[in-house]
């Protein structure tokens, strides 16, 4: 009789496992009982789901004929778990798991509750063709839109955990055939020696594996178009999904993978080639405009013809101050603007931003503090700046023109052409996990992807 109850008794394990948890309100800690059989169970409730843990765990209990039998189904559940070490386990608690104790024996089995597993809408970046919908903030459900888009059997999933204070779940995601097993192993040391104290998402870990927080230009790419990713695959990069994040993150990159648009596969050859030219054309225009506006008008405005010299000359009389702070206080005013369509609610950022963006910029003319011919420019460069498919590289443009207007304020086109070609001797000498950052090869791998060759 004593011997009964002492089977029933929850072991030592799961007792100090629940001491450690308390005092949490959804732990839950309860034995099954049947024909003298016990199971004992340890779980957090508001992370498991109760109707498959009822369906896969409980019911069962109560329709084996003994304790072996139970415990041979448990062994055999898909979504066990591996048991290490103490901490590990709580770790996995908090994750989901339920840990079964049945005699002498523990199973630790996934059943937890996702609440955001629905693929994403795309809306960083739309395309007309190609996949319309991303990945998901649910781990399994975004390593089941890449599988399901590239059938092959070297696409390898390597799953680890953050040793930040998340403990998160992320994946790398690769083909063994194609991968370049040098950023592979740099990509896993940096992971390794992870030491940000709190990682919150995709663009979180980016900025970790970029180096720094303080440089400019990134050394990953952060997308959720499956088609990218799927076509990154195949060029043997390496590709990085958070747990509860809808974004992933692509490394090595090089500068031209931030001006490709997945709508360049989808059209034809002369098609792509006149959108590829005035997507440069345009990330030209919104880096070099404003300094080349304030080097001509101040330091040499006979480069332009005399009619247009004079046009430009009349368009800023009664303007009170040089033509650097002009351009320099309008640049400021286009950000403001911007930042004011991402922050403001969607329904009304287009109409405020638009609005606000035409009242202001007429009584600046009209009141003498801007030129007319400057409102084109800005506003050429405010456009042109969208042209440019990844944001990341965006926001690094918009900083290389106040670089390159400081740089025009006091040398004139000498200190533009200084500047421009400080900014690519930068990147000729910047890497990303081994890749030389100005290495273009990407005609070729579309060629490639197209006839399925490589």
């Amino acid at each position: 009789m004593g011997s009964s109850s002492e089977k029933q008794q929850p072991p030592e394990l799961l007792l100090q496992l629940a001491q450690q948890l308390s005092p949490t309100k959804d732990i839950v800690q309860t034995t099954l009982h049947v024909d003298g059989m016990a199971a004992h169970l340890l779980y957090l409730k508001s992370a498991v789901d109760s109707i498959v843990l009822q369906k896969t765990i409980i019911q069962p209990f109560f329709q084996v004929t003994s304790l072996d039998d139970y415990a041979s189904y448990l062994n055999s559940d898909p979504n066990q778990t591996e048991m290490a070490d103490e901490q590990t386990v709580l770790v996995d608690l908090t994750k989901g798991n339920v840990l079964v104790a049945v005699e002498h024996r523990f199973f630790l089995l996934e059943v937890r509750k996702v609440g955001f597993n629905e693929v994403q809408q795309i809306t960083l970046e739309p395309t007309i063709h190609g996949a319309q919908l991303g990945l998901s903030e649910s781990l399994e459900t975004s390593l089941n839109v890449i599988r399901q888009r590239y059938h092959k059997p070297s696409l390898i999933f390597d799953t680890m955990q953050l040793k930040d204070q998340s403990n998160r779940s992320i994946a790398l995601v690769y083909d063994k055939i194609t991968v370049n097993p040098r950023a592979l192993q740099l990509i896993k040391k940096r992971l390794d020696n992870l030491d940000f104290p709190l990682i919150l998402s995709s663009g979180d870990l980016q900025l970790y594996l970029n180096g720094t927080k303080k440089s400019l230009f990134p050394a990953c790419l952060l997308t959720e178009r499956p088609d990218r990713l799927v076509y990154n695959i195949s060029a043997g990069k390496i590709i990085i999904i958070v747990d509860g994040s809808p974004h992933a993150v692509i490394a090595p990159v090089v500068f031209f993978d931030f001006m490709v648009s997945m709508e360049d596969l989808y059209h034809g050859y002369w098609i792509s080639i006149l959108t590829i030219i005035l997507r440069y054309a345009g990330l030209l225009a919104c880096v070099i405009l404003p300094a080349l506006y304030v080097g001509i008008t101040s330091y040499t405005p006979d480069v332009f013809r005399t009619e247009l010299a004079l046009t430009v000359a009349a368009s800023r009389i009664g303007v009170p101050y040089p033509s650097f702070m002009e351009v320099f206080f309008m640049l400021l005013f286009i950000e403001f603007l911007t930042e004011a369509s991402i922050r403001l609610p969607s329904p009304i950022s287009a109409t405020a931003t638009t609005v606000g963006g035409l009242i202001l910029g007429t009584a600046a003319v009209e009141a003498a503090l801007t030129s007319n011919i400057m409102i084109i420019v800005v506003s050429l460069v405010a456009v042109s700046t969208f042209v440019i498919p990844i944001n990341e590289l965006g926001f690094a443009v918009r900083g290389l023109r106040f670089i390159l207007l400081i740089y025009t304020t006091f040398f004139g086109l000498a200190g533009l052409a200084i500047g421009l070609l400080g900014i690519v001797l930068f990147l000729a000498n910047k890497e990303s996990f081994g890749e030389s950052y100005l290495k273009f090869g990407w005609r070729k791998r579309k060629k490639e992807f197209r006839t399925g060759e490589g």
